[in-house]
């Protein structure tokens, strides 16, 4: 029983979703918190925090997984007092800023999930900057209702010079 404890603390220390990539001209990037909810249709949403740390901006330009057919960037936007989502276009991040995608907010959509998202699994997802390159996390899925607290501390990854260095969360 203890040795079953231990290892259940392991696996959840290693699976946090911290990913930090640097370019050559001053931007340095960190992702935390990779997190969506569990699913039951072909549509879903997934949320984190990119932390710029370096001395220039950079920009989100876009998204994927293979669990869906497609990702984008969304917001939800108060129009008339009718809340709306919406795509939307590149999101800067300047230095020493960050941004927070989550729920009720900007947010990735995955649109055409391949399976409903199961509680307790992971999926990878791609982040494509303007000057750091593609960046994959590794994405948990959470309950059906989460609100972001849950996906708070599951583990880290680093990513430097494009190595990825940290444990089970490579795909």
């Amino acid at each position: 029983m203890r040795m079953m404890i231990f290892a259940s603390a392991i696996l959840s220390s290693l699976l946090t979703t911290s990913v930090g990539a640097e370019d050559s001209n001053g931007a340095k990037l960190t992702v935390e918190h990779a997190w969506a909810r569990a699913s039951a249709g072909t549509t879903a949403a997934a949320y984190f925090r990119v932390l710029n740390q370096g001395s220039a901006g950079d920009r989100l330009l876009a998204v994927g997984t293979p669990v869906a057919d497609k990702a984008a960037i969304h917001e939800n936007k108060m129009e008339n007092g009718v809340m709306k989502m919406r795509p939307i276009g590149p999101i800067t991040i300047a230095p020493g800023q960050s941004i927070v995608l989550k729920p009720g907010a900007d947010h990735v959509m995955l649109i055409g999930l391949k399976h409903p998202l199961k509680e307790g699994e992971t999926f990878p997802l791609t982040l494509s900057f303007e000057r750091a390159g593609d960046v994959q996390v590794a994405v948990r899925v959470e309950r059906a209702g989460a609100m972001g607290a849950d996906a708070a501390d599951h583990g880290s990854m680093q990513m430097h010079d494009g190595m990825e260095h940290g444990g089970m969360n490579r795909f």
